[in-house]
């Protein structure tokens, strides 16, 4: 089954940090595309424990930023 998943992205300490914020799964790699590969690791294992618990997964993420 193949479906379309938001990912935020942070860069700490030269560490990639993605999650996904409808499951607050998240991972890290040196590299973005070793972070996003362990996402997606990550989130397959989550929804296989999941079972039939999938979580309502948005259509839409929308990310800003505020000045305080």
């Amino acid at each position: 089954m193949s479906m379309t998943v938001n990912a935020v992205v942070t860069e700490e300490d030269g560490t990639f940090v993605v999650s996904n914020p409808d499951t607050g799964v998240t991972s890290q790699g040196e590299t973005l595309e070793l972070a996003l590969a362990n996402l997606k690791e990550a989130l397959g294992l989550y929804l296989e424990e999941a079972g039939t618990h999938q979580p309502n997964f948005s259509q839409h993420a929308y990310l800003t930023t505020i000045t305080l």
